[in-house]
């Protein structure tokens, strides 16, 4: 019989990788070295859950017990980082390079975001909170947008939970989808939550959903 703990292992490990290769991406975009663009990808990919198990109380957190997910990100980040290379070295300047695009960015963090939002709430299920609706939805988007904000910080920008068009919102979805179903079946929770968080985003992006801001005059320099 098939045990469900291999599919959500699977499952983290696919967000890994799809975290890895969205903060590879971006730390490539920056101009960053080899070790830039490893260090961001790990960062990632393993940020949000970092800050999930603090919360939790588990510490130190499993990132740092279980080394595949460390591994898994660094490895991948450095494969970004060698086909970004090779590109490059066919005479093709980066801006031009097809793995490194917007397009492929917002696939590859809306997928990571969608996993991590569902995983944040069966770790904090499993971890003794499944009556609490609150904090297993709350630490399903601090496990999906965490890694990501970290990302923006570290490489000069405003995080993308401030700016992006419905981005938390995605990942507030996607773990409250997968809270109400979990119970029924988890392997169909995780699927449908992950398939809504990137619909969102790619929706989002495509067709520029924003929510309201007040467009606030820049203030002038002042004259010496």
């Amino acid at each position: 019989m098939f045990d469900p703990s291999i599919l959500f292992f699977l499952t983290e490990l696919a967000g890994v990788i799809a975290a890895a290769v969205s903060g590879a991406m971006l730390a490539m975009e920056r101009n960053l070295d080899l070790f830039g663009v490893i260090f961001l990808g790990v960062v990632t990919a393993i940020g949000g859950g970092v800050i999930r198990d603090l919360l939790l109380g588990q510490i130190p957190p499993v990132a740092f017990l279980n080394y595949i997910y460390l591994t898994t990100a660094a490895a991948t980040a450095l494969l970004a980082f060698c086909v970004g290379a090779w590109k490059y070295s066919r005479g093709r300047p980066l801006p031009a390079i097809p793995f490194v695009n917007e397009a492929a960015l917002n696939f590859f963090d809306a997928a990571g975001l969608g996993i991590f939002s569902a995983i944040g709430v069966q770790n904090t299920i499993r971890a003794g909170f499944g009556d609490n609706a609150f904090f297993c939805i709350f630490l399903g988007l601090i496990t999906g947008i965490g890694g990501g904000m970290l990302r923006d910080v570290l490489s000069h920008a405003t995080p993308a939970v401030l700016r992006k068009h419905v981005y938390a919102l995605a990942s507030l979805a996607g773990a409250a989808v997968y809270y109400l179903l979990q119970s029924y079946s988890s392997t169909f929770a995780i699927a449908l939550s992950t398939l809504i968080v990137v619909l969102l985003r790619l929706l989002a992006a495509r067709y520029r959903w924003k929510l309201p801001r007040i467009p606030f005059p820049a203030k002038e320099e002042p004259r010496r």
